[in-house]
C-alpha cells in the first residue's frame, strides 16, 4: 500500500462505523484498499497529513458540506445503458396496462444511464401516452447526479443501443462535443433528478409507483438496513407495483412482503384493491 498517508485500524474502523450511520453502506474488511484510494484524494485536497484529522474534522462539524464529499468519495458508481436487460421487457409490458400517468422511481440514478433507459422504454411502450409519464431519479451522490442531468455520453456508452435508438433518443455532438451524444429534450423531460438518501428519516418520493428499480444498492447494505428500506418501499407502490432488484439481490429472503415474479422482480405479497 502506498504510505503517503496511513491508515490506521482505528481509522478504517471510523471509517466503516461513519459511512454505515450516514448512508448505510456496510464496508468488509476486504475494502481497506479503496477506502485508502479515494480518502486520501480528500486529505490532498484539505491539505491534511493524516486520516484521524479528516475524521475529525467530520465528526466535529456534523452538517458540515464535507459530509457530502466523503460520501460521494466512497459511493460506487457502476452502470451502463439497459444494464440487466431482462428487466426492460418485463417494465414495458407492466406499463402498458396502467390506465393512469405511468411515475417510476430509479433508486440509484448514478450517471444516468438507468433512468433515461426507464424513460426511453416508456416512450417505446406507451407512445403517446408516455407525455404523462414521469421517471424520478435519485442518487445519495451529488457528483453523479449532475452528470446524469447533464444528460451527455461518449459515443462508447451508447454504442451498444442500436441505430434506431441512437437516432431517435440522442442527439450527435459537433465541434467541442464531437464524439458525444446527448440525450433529447423529450426524453430528458420525463426524468427529474434529486439527491435522496435512503436512510434519511422522511423521503421526498410520496406518490405511488408504477414501478420502483433499485438495482444494486442493497447489496452495500447489512441485512436490518435492507429490510427497513424494503419496508418503506410497500406504501409508495401500486397494488400491482414492480420492485426491480439487482443481478445478486433477493428481496424475497431479506423482506417476506415481497414475492418473487420472475428474475429479480417482485411485487408486494398482498392483497389490496383494484387500480
Amino acid at each position: 500500500m502506498n504510505t503517503e498517508f496511513i491508515l490506521t485500524d482505528s481509522d478504517f474502523s471510523r471509517v466503516r462505523s461513519l459511512i454505515h450511520r450516514r448512508a448505510g453502506i456496510a464496508l468488509g474488511e476486504q475494502k481497506r484498499q479503496m477506502v485508502y484510494s479515494r480518502l486520501s484524494r480528500r486529505l490532498r485536497e484539505l491539505r491534511l497529513p493524516q486520516f484521524g484529522d479528516y475524521l475529525d474534522s467530520l465528526e466535529a462539524r456534523p452538517e458540515g458540506d464535507e459530509w457530502q464529499s466523503f460520501i460521494n468519495a466512497l459511493t460506487t458508481n457502476l452502470t451502463s445503458f439497459f444494464r440487466e436487460a431482462h428487466h426492460f421487457p418485463v417494465l414495458a409490458e407492466h406499463v402498458r396496462k396502467a390506465r393512469h400517468p405511468v411515475t417510476v422511481w430509479c433508486a440509484a440514478a448514478s450517471t444516468g444511464e438507468e433512468p433515461y433507459s426507464i424513460a426511453i422504454t416508456l416512450i417505446e411502450a406507451l407512445g403517446e401516452r408516455a407525455g404523462s409519464a414521469k421517471v424520478i431519479a435519485t442518487d445519495i451522490d451529488t457528483a453523479v447526479l449532475a452528470k446524469a442531468a447533464a444528460g451527455v455520453f461518449a459515443a462508447d456508452q451508447v454504442a451498444r443501443l442500436g441505430t434506431e435508438r441512437l437516432r431517435r433518443f440522442f442527439n450527435k455532438g459537433t465541434g467541442a462535443y464531437a464524439g458525444k451524444v446527448r440525450i433529447r429534450p423529450e426524453v430528458a423531460s420525463m426524468v427529474r433528478f434529486a439527491r435522496l438518501n435512503l436512510l434519511d428519516p422522511s423521503w421526498p418520493v410520496k406518490e405511488p409507483m408504477d414501478a420502483i428499480f433499485c438495482r444494486n444498492v442493497m447489496i452495500y447494505f447489512d441485512k436490518p438496513t435492507q429490510r427497513r428500506v424494503l419496508d418503506r418501499f410497500v406504501p409508495l407502490l401500486h397494488a400491482d407495483g414492480l420492485l426491480f432488484a439487482g443481478h445478486s439481490e433477493n428481496a424475497s429472503l431479506v423482506n417476506p412482503v415481497f414475492k418473487p415474479l420472475g428474475h429479480t422482480v417482485y411485487e408486494v405479497a398482498r392483497t389490496g384493491a383494484a387500480r
